[in-house]
């Protein structure tokens, strides 16, 4: 009955910041930073979607990977539902799929590494699962390669200035991409704070210890 009551509580969060990130992914950051227009390669989802990644380590240390991935799966069936309400198929694709792999890869290294110092095993789940989540959203969903899921986006796949501001050039997703996995790195760092102050008090049930 507790393991049911609080994977339910984990899975209100996940849904929460699914749709959070799903809005706040509109609104660019209008900032300039060292001659960077940040608008150009960031949105305020950049900052919410990273603590998907807390509420899934925080499941995963109390409950083991089993109710790990309920939460992942029910954060899945709502992003993914909110995403062809609110922007194109291929883009709902994308953003499903690398939900799915990167919390899943979280989950899986989580686990392996839980044994080991504390910080372990939160970071490198978190920085390896946004990887492969950063990865697999913006070649799906603008990658030339996947045309095949939807049509290309032209303003996406010109070649620019990396940042606006180096002199090597790449289609504009790729800057798109760096900017984005940079702010997954930097909110990822941020979230062993509030992750150390709960280890004390969510702390392993005795099945998830055990695994």
């Amino acid at each position: 009955m507790l393991t049911t009551r609080y994977t339910l509580i984990y899975v209100a969060l996940m849904t929460f910041v699914v749709v959070a990130s799903n809005f706040l992914v509109q609104f660019p950051l209008n900032a300039t930073v060292a001659g960077i227009n940040l608008a150009d390669i960031l949105t305020w989802g950049a900052f919410s979607y990273p603590i998907a990644f807390l509420i899934t380590d925080l499941t995963n240390r109390q409950f083991g990977p089993q109710a790990a991935r309920k939460v992942v799966f029910a954060g899945f069936v709502v992003g993914v539902a909110l995403s062809f309400f609110t922007s194109v198929p291929r883009i709902a694709i994308a953003s499903g799929s690398a939900y799915l792999a990167g919390q899943l890869l979280d989950i899986a290294v989580f686990n392996r590494l839980r044994r080991q110092a504390w910080w372990r095993a939160p970071i490198f789940g978190s920085l390896i699962g946004s990887a492969l989540d950063t990865v697999m959203f913006f070649s799906l969903s603008f990658a030339a390669f996947f045309v095949l899921l939807g049509p290309n986006e032209p303003f996406a796949l010109e070649n620019a200035p990396i940042f606006g501001v180096l002199s090597t050039e790449a289609p504009r997703w790729i800057s798109w991409a760096l900017g984005d996995f940079a702010v997954k790195m930097l909110v990822g760092l941020v979230m062993l704070l509030p992750y150390g102050a709960l280890m004390n008090v969510l702390r392993p049930m005795q099945s998830a210890a055990a695994r």
